[in-house]
C-alpha cells in the first residue's frame, strides 16, 4: 500500500511539473535548446537522440518481458532487437531521405546527421517487418513465429512512439499548422516553416500523436495476453495508428508527399495499413495460428 501511495505521488508531482513546463514553453517563455551537450569531440549530445533511446529501451524491456513469457530464449530476443533496431533506424531514415532528396542532394554527409532529426516511422516499420521475416527464416534454431514476434514488436512500438515525439519537441519539428486554441505552442522564427513566419503559435501535433501513442500501447499491451491467434495484435496496430496518423498529418506542415503531387505519404501509407490490418485482423482471428501458452 505504501508502494502505491508513492508511486501515486510521484505521478502526480511529475504531472504537475510537466504541465508549467509544457505551459512555459508553448507560450514561449521558455525557448528550448535541442542540444545537451556540445562539443563532445566531433559530436554533440541531442535530446532528440536521447528521447529515440529512451524510447526504444523502454519499448525493449517490456518486449523482452513479454517474450520470456512466450518461451523466446532471452539470446535471441537479444539479437534479434540489436538487428532490429540498427535496420529499423536505418530504413527510418532512408524512407525519410527518399522522399526528401532535393534537401539532401547537395549535401551528400548531411543524410547522415540522424541527431537533426528526420526519422519516418514507417520506413521504420516496414524495415523491421523485413528484418523479422529474415530472421525467423534463416535462424530456424529461435523456433520463432513471424506474427508470434510482430505481434510483441507491435505491442510495444507505441510506447517507443509516444516518448520519441518528444524529441520532435525539442527539434521543434513535426508541429503543426497556425492556430490560436488555448494549447498553442510558441515556434520559435528560426524553427518556423518558409511561408510561415509571421505565425508565433502552431498545433503541438508531437503531443496529439504521443498521447495518441500512449492510448495505442496501453490497449495493444493489455490485448497482447489475451489475443487468440497471432497477428492479431498487429493487425489491431496497423489498423489503430493508421487512424490516428491520418488525421494529425493533416495537420502537419512537414508532411512528405509523393513526388509532385498533393497526396501526403504518411496519409497514403496510413490507408494503406488500415486496409491490411482488418483483412489481417479477420483472417488472424478466424484462420491464424493459436497462441501457445507458457506455463
Amino acid at each position: 500500500m505504501k508502494r502505491i501511495v508513492i508511486s501515486i505521488v510521484i505521478a502526480s508531482a511529475s504531472a504537475v511539473a510537466l504541465f508549467f513546463f509544457l505551459r512555459a514553453v508553448f507560450s514561449g517563455e521558455l525557448i528550448l535548446n535541442p542540444v545537451i551537450v556540445e562539443n563532445l569531440g566531433p559530436f554533440s549530445v541531442r535530446w532528440y537522440g536521447v528521447m529515440i533511446a529512451t524510447g526504444i529501451i523502454a519499448a525493449y524491456l517490456l518486449g523482452r518481458r513479454q517474450g520470456l513469457k512466450e518461451g523466446i530464449k532471452e539470446d535471441y530476443l537479444i539479437e534479434g532487437v540489436f538487428i532490429g533496431i540498427v535496420f529499423g533506424v536505418l530504413g527510418a531514415r532512408i524512407y525519410y531521405v527518399a522522399f526528401n532528396y532535393e534537401i539532401y542532394r547537395g549535401d551528400f554527409w548531411s543524410i547522415f546527421r540522424t541527431w537533426d532529426g528526420g526519422l519516418a516511422i514507417h520506413g521504420a516499420f516496414f524495415a523491421a517487418l523485413l528484418v523479422t521475416f529474415l530472421y525467423v527464416t534463416f535462424r530456424k534454431k529461435a523456433d520463432l513465429k513471424f506474427l508470434q514476434v510482430t505481434d510483441i514488436f507491435t505491442a510495444v512500438l507505441p510506447l517507443a512512439q509516444a516518448i520519441g515525439r518528444w524529441g520532435n519537441f525539442t527539434n521543434y519539428e513535426a508541429y503543426g499548422s497556425p492556430t490560436d486554441l488555448p494549447w498553442k505552442m510558441f515556434v520559435p522564427l528560426r524553427y518556423r516553416m518558409p511561408g510561415y513566419s509571421e505565425f508565433e503559435y502552431f498545433h503541438p501535433t508531437f503531443l496529439y500523436e504521443s498521447l495518441a501513442n500512449v492510448v495505442i500501447f496501453a490497449v495493444l499491451y493489455w490485448y497482447l495476453g489475451k489475443r487468440k491467434n497471432y497477428g492479431e495484435v498487429t493487425a489491431l496496430y496497423m489498423v489503430l495508428y493508421s487512424i490516428v496518423r491520418f488525421f494529425v498529418e493533416g495537420l502537419r506542415l512537414d508532411s512528405l508527399y509523393i513526388g509532385q503531387s498533393e497526396v501526403r505519404t504518411a496519409q497514403a501509407v496510413s490507408v494503406i495499413l488500415l486496409v491490411v490490418g482488418i483483412a489481417l485482423f479477420i483472417f488472424s482471428r478466424y484462420k491464424g495460428e493459436q497462441v501457445k501458452r507458457v506455463s
